[in-house]
């Protein structure tokens, strides 16, 4: 319960920022530096890898399609992606899976707060 509770109280802080964090990203992808706009997108795409798709905050989900492939939502991810840029989401992971495993051989996907 206090773990709830004080993710509860992170949340109503950092939701607000990501939001702030978020539309500032818009203003930078069409007046600013490319490396922050690309920062940025990684971020979100993290974020978004996270919280929608259940996967590792350091991972993207182009990573974590991949990884989970035999997946529906995986498979639709892996279909988009290859439109874009061929062999993208196997690319991803490559890069990303050394990451992945150190992460999980130092145990940092376990709870945090108390």
């Amino acid at each position: 319960m206090k773990e709830r509770m004080v993710g509860f109280l992170l949340m109503t802080a950092i939701v607000p920022l990501a939001v702030a964090g978020y539309l500032l990203l818009v203003g930078v992808g069409f007046f600013g530096r490319t490396s922050r706009g690309r920062a940025g997108v990684r971020a979100l795409d993290h974020f978004v890898n996270a919280t929608l798709f259940n996967g590792y905050a350091w991972e993207s989900v182009s990573s974590h399609a991949w990884r989970m492939r035999e997946r529906r939502w995986a498979r639709v991810v892996i279909w988009c992606t290859d439109h874009f840029q061929k062999g993208h989401c196997q690319r991803a992971n490559k890069r990303e899976q050394p990451m992945v495993d150190l992460m999980l051989s130092k145990g940092l996907h376990k709870q945090t707060i108390f």
